[in-house]
């Protein structure tokens, strides 16, 4: 299964293992999951976990995006309209999102992507995601 990973769902799983976005990291670190970037993607997913307030180790952040880059499929995306976009910030999701076809965008914040094609078959939150999954292997 391919998803994009917003980076509110990736430093709560990382901060929170316990919760339905620490199953999520757990899932894509076990590739049961695979993430779908492109480099705007990855440099905010560093920048975000490097800072300070977090106090994850450097080495541990560099391991993550090394196993996001090895095992995650990078995509090329084609350019959305941004005046569509709430939150500029938000667009690069939702460009991999659409052009990679994936099968969901996880995010906290899914009203920021009601602008996308789809958007109540594509957009998740974390919860809702990781019951899905549970649903399917049952």
């Amino acid at each position: 299964m391919l998803v994009v990973c917003d980076t509110n769902v990736l430093v709560s799983g990382v901060l929170n293992p316990d919760g339905p976005p620490g199953r999520i990291v757990d899932l894509v670190t076990a590739n049961l999951i695979q993430l779908a970037f492109d480099d705007r993607i990855l440099h905010e997913y560093s920048a975000v976990l490097q800072r300070p307030r977090f106090g994850f180790r450097p080495a541990a952040v560099e391991a993550l995006l090394a196993y996001v880059q090895l095992f995650g499929t990078r995509v090329t995306a084609l350019p959305m309209d941004p005046s569509r976009c709430p939150d500029p910030k938000d667009l690069p999701f939702a460009e991999v999102a659409v052009s990679g076809s994936v099968d969901y965008l996880v995010t906290g914040n899914t009203a920021h992507y009601r602008f996308l094609p789809n958007y109540t078959a594509l957009v998740i939150p974390p919860a809702e995601f990781v019951r899905k999954l549970a649903e399917q292997g049952s």
